[in-house]
């Protein structure tokens, strides 16, 4: 008997346009640099004004500003009657995805092959990026201060032994991360001796390129480079790089643009994005969200609006804070993973995160006011609790509460595939998470 087709769901005509903007955020954002960088060039070019860390700061009611550090990048916009006493909400991500980075003396190979030395960076799930056209993106440094963003396109890939050479490989793949997981870039024999994978990089740098004498420091990842794309029936599901967690980064920018489109309110709160590096690998870094930069925006912001320490205190205690990461959907192949009453479904709308051993930073008065947002902008929500045998990851929100006292909920869209090269959503759930942060945003 024929399987019964499952039935296609028409996908609204604003989700499939926000995925496909999301496609075009991804594609580019190679590393958190080139994340960072597409931030600031989108609320720019929306009237954003850009503040440098090492200037004096004019911020002022009714203004638009953001201010990039390395890897992050913090954008806001202040109601015309802000204040001493204004409130903060705030909407973290962060900007950086598991992978590989590349290493000091990158230039190897071996049996007539030229290959690049890297490192794993965070938790990639290896398997995942056999196979696959690679490229190296970043950053370098150049002998006289400046920094250059570099991206080659397709330029690598790690390829995967054959089967007729370990024939027991599909009873389970072990991947050794230094021996197995250096990737190829030429034939050794054609290149010749000079060989020189800085070279390479250096002729992209800023398009126009540098010379590769003048480079003298660089940090530069490794990036997946299939675009891209909508799937299956209705074209109702979207694979891509990245999602984790370029996919809030977007969502939250995409919010905060659509608020100001609306004009400075008289109003609220300050609305802010922040889109952190790091994550990956713990935060603790000056562009992490367990390093200064956060504060160090909010405590200028609020001594420009004539703050005294007894008012900023009064505006933090006042604030809010939105940490959105991709969350885990029930996956059909692994259903007994999940809690069995807790499911989260990939297209059900975003995930309110919960952890008893606050893991995740949602509490009650977070878990309501996200509840509520999400009704109020006709979105449909749900939970995430882990299954009690497998515990959870983290994320920023905790880190975020913790040094700042503000309170925060943990929140963020599901998907299947986490931190692999390629991992999948529907295409509404970006879009149903990006309207509820940006009711939140409104205050």
């Amino acid at each position: 008997m024929p399987a019964t087709p499952v039935p296609a769901r028409p996908v609204p005509g604003e989700a499939r346009a926000h995925a496909e903007d999301l496609g075009a955020f991804v594609t580019a954002s190679p590393s958190s640099f080139h994340a960072a960088a597409e931030v600031a060039r989108r609320v720019e070019a929306a009237g954003f004004a850009r503040l440098d860390e090492a200037a004096a700061w004019e911020v002022a009611p009714g203004g638009r500003y953001v201010v990039v550090r390395d890897g992050s990048a913090v954008a806001f916009a202040v109601p015309t009657s802000a204040g001493a006493t204004t409130p903060f909400t705030i909407v973290g991500a962060h900007t950086d995805s598991p992978g590989f980075k590349l290493k000091p003396h990158p230039t190897t190979g071996g049996a007539g092959f030229a290959q690049a030395g890297v490192e794993v960076y965070g938790g990639p799930l290896l398997s995942s990026w056999l196979d696959r056209e690679l490229e190296l993106a970043g950053r370098v440094v150049t002998a006289d201060g400046a920094e250059h963003l570099v991206r080659t396109g397709p330029f690598l890939r790690i390829p995967q032994l054959a089967i007729h050479l370990d024939r027991s490989v599909n009873d389970g793949l072990t991947l050794d991360k230094q021996r197995h997981t250096q990737p190829v870039w030429g034939l050794s024999a054609g290149l010749g001796d000079g060989a020189d994978l800085l070279a390479a990089l250096a002729a992209t740098a800023g398009g126009a390129g540098v010379d590769r004498d003048q480079v003298l420091g660089y940090d530069v990842v490794v990036a997946d480079t299939q675009a891209p794309r909508a799937f299956g029936a209705d074209q109702a599901l979207w694979a891509s790089g990245r999602l984790d967690n370029l996919l809030s980064t977007h969502a939250a920018t995409t919010a905060l643009l659509d608020l100001a489109a609306e004009g400075a309110p008289a109003a609220g709160p300050i609305a802010m994005v922040a889109a952190f590096d790091h994550e990956e690998i713990g935060s603790a870094s000056r562009s992490g969200a367990a390093g200064p930069f956060l504060e160090d925006v909010l405590l200028r912001v609020s001594a420009a609006l004539g703050a005294s320490a007894e008012e900023r205190a009064r505006a933090f205690a006042a604030s809010f804070h939105i940490s959105s990461d991709v969350g885990h959907g029930v996956h059909p192949n692994y259903p007994e993973r999940h809690d069995p009453a807790v499911r989260p479904v990939v297209g059900g709308g975003p995930i309110l995160k919960i952890n008893a051993n606050q893991r995740y930073s949602t509490d009650a008065h977070g878990a309501a006011r996200w509840q509520a947002a999400c009704a109020a902008a006709g979105v449909p929500s749900q939970e995430f609790v882990s299954n009690n045998s497998i515990p959870c990851g983290s994320t920023i929100g905790p880190i975020t509460t913790t040094r700042l006292g503000i309170r925060t909920v943990d929140v963020g869209a599901p998907i299947l595939s986490m931190h692999s090269a390629r991992e999948m959503t529907a295409v509404v759930d970006p879009w149903y998470l990006s309207r509820a942060m940006a009711q939140v945003l409104r205050g």
